[in-house]
């Protein structure tokens, strides 16, 4: 059986990442795929346990080191449990954050150095690695306008202030320009209805190329 497809959503706060995997999951459904819709930190029982742990701020305190080793652990157990099985079964995996998360908040943000981010993410993900990865981006006020706009108390990364929020928007940016076979830019300041039909040309012209090609 053929490999499935891994795609995931990257993106500062507030720029529409459910939003979107969810919408791209109900379009390529209607394509006739089979999907599997999940998010990090979580996506498994034991990851899940984790996600509450980081987004909470009890990690905090334990400095960026400890919080990238808490989200290897989670994504150990959801790469484990979910996400491998899943693209063994030929279906298409979407995921609202992976790998481009931590390097980051924990890397570019928190300074870990890339050494161990690289031992990490070898122990953690193997070779489950995003064959097509979207970058949502959106000025960083408008993000944070958003995302105080749910009305859900902020979490332990959206309560940081705007200039944290700006150095996360340029350093996604710069993880799409140094991955541009695998990174998508996608201007997420419209309407969600014009957002989520450029991911769909963009992903429909993606799956229909041979598993692994640009």
């Amino acid at each position: 059986m053929r490999r499935g497809r891994f795609i995931t959503f990257e993106g500062g706060e507030g720029t529409g990442k459910s939003t979107q995997a969810r919408r791209l999951a109900t379009h390529l459904r209607a394509r006739g795929h089979e999907v599997v819709e999940t998010r990090e930190p979580g996506g498994s029982p034991g990851a899940e346990a984790v996600r509450h742990v980081l987004l909470s701020g009890a990690a905090e305190p334990l400095g960026p080191s400890a919080e990238a080793m808490l989200f290897a652990a989670a994504r150990a157990d959801h790469v484990d449990t979910l996400i491998r099985p899943a693209l063994a079964a030929g279906r298409i995996v979407v995921c609202d954050r992976f790998l481009d998360s931590t390097r980051v908040y924990q890397g570019a943000l928190g300074a870990v150095p890339a050494a161990l981010l690289d031992a990490l993410e070898q122990v953690a993900a193997g070779a489950a690695r995003p064959d097509l990865t979207f970058v949502l981006d959106v000025p960083s006020e408008i993000g944070l306008a958003r995302a105080a706009g749910r009305g859900a108390a902020a979490d332990r990364f959206e309560a940081q202030g705007a200039d944290y929020h700006g150095k996360v928007r340029a350093a996604f940016l710069a993880r799409a320009a140094a991955d541009p076979a695998r990174c998508v830019v996608v201007d997420a300041s419209g309407p969600a209805d014009a957002v989520e039909a450029e991911i769909a040309r963009l992903a429909d012209a993606r799956l229909s190329a041979p598993a692994g090609a640009s």
